[in-house]
């Protein structure tokens, strides 16, 4: 595993920016602010709430497809839907605490320890570098932008731009031509199982999970991918999996 392919191909969320850590705090500032315009609404019972509705919600590929590409409006729905059943029919405060949870998640993101001076070490060795990301256009390319990622990528692929997202065959195809690389010396690296591992895999090439927090295979995995890291630095790592 010290070997390195001719290709790499790598998410950006949860991968090479930390977008999800912050979602607990983000949920819990948002719901304050409810709590703070609604009278005798419980801000720790409307996180709950939110939480299993989310859950819910995104539990669904349709809905997971849809609603990635317009953030906002599928968190407006979630936090109006959720008052609702707690008996707050306000649509202005909802969209409010949605407009707020989304600006939190955004100030927030952050790049993973080590992951640039990773893509920096990986370009060095000779290593043609492709960045995949599903999601809206807009924001996707405002968070390369604003962490400088562009320069490190010889091809970037976002959704909504692209108009296919993983783990459509497309994406992962688009990817190659460009690179100009063959998926059997190519890997792919992300935190999706479903989209970022397993469509990889199935297009041949080899894919690798990235789980930082460290829980292992859901325990309805029908599959293993065929590498398990914790952060991308371990892609450089002479003791790379776990």
């Amino acid at each position: 595993m010290n070997d390195l392919p001719a290709g790499i191909l790598i998410d950006l969320d949860d991968t090479i920016l930390d977008d999800s850590g912050c979602v607990e705090a983000c949920w819990a500032d948002a719901c304050s602010e409810a709590a703070r315009r609604v009278p005798g609404l419980d801000a720790v019972a409307l996180g709950r709430e939110i939480a299993t509705y989310v859950n819910w919600w995104w539990s669904d590929a349709e809905r997971t497809r849809i609603g990635r590409l317009d953030l906002q409006a599928a968190t407006r729905k979630i936090v109006t839907e959720t008052m609702r059943r707690m008996g707050v029919a306000d649509a202005k405060i909802a969209a409010d605490v949605a407009i707020l949870y989304r600006a939190l998640r955004d100030q927030r993101s952050r790049l993973f320890e080590g992951a640039i001076e990773t893509l920096e070490e990986l370009r060095t060795r000779g290593v043609r570098l492709g960045l995949m990301t599903n999601g809206a256009a807009t924001p996707q390319r405002a968070k390369i932008e604003r962490f400088g990622l562009a320069h490190h990528f010889e091809h970037i692929v976002i959704e909504g731009e692209f108009g296919a997202g993983k783990p459509d065959p497309r994406v992962f195809a688009s990817l190659l031509q460009a690179l100009r690389v063959e998926p059997h010396e190519t890997w792919a690296v992300g935190d999706n199982l479903s989209a970022d591992v397993f469509g990889a895999m199935d297009a041949g090439i080899f894919g690798i999970w990235v789980d930082p927090a460290n829980h292992g295979l859901p325990a309805d995995a029908a599959r293993r991918p065929d590498r398990v890291i914790a952060s991308i630095r371990e892609l450089i790592s002479p003791n790379g999996s776990h």
